[in-house]
């Protein structure tokens, strides 16, 4: 690093420049995590709810092509 940055990053630090810049970083990673978790939630919801959706399913044991044949689909 040459000279000139670090002087731009010491009057950075002592301005008040790099607090705020960290939160911004900080408040951008929380949002991202938001996000995430909010996907992860989604998909697994999802995916129980199509398991749920497969343990109520008929059993096929009952069904005739007479029985299929009068039903109304």
């Amino acid at each position: 690093m040459d000279e000139l940055t670090i002087q731009t990053l010491i009057k950075a630090k002592y301005s008040g420049g790099i607090a705020e810049t960290s939160m911004y970083v900080n408040l951008a990673i929380q949002a991202t995590a938001v996000i995430i978790g909010g996907i992860v939630l989604w998909r697994g919801s999802v995916a129980l709810h199509k398991r749920k959706l497969a343990q109520r399913a008929r059993n096929s044991y009952f069904e005739t092509p007479y029985s299929k044949g009068w039903k109304r689909k």
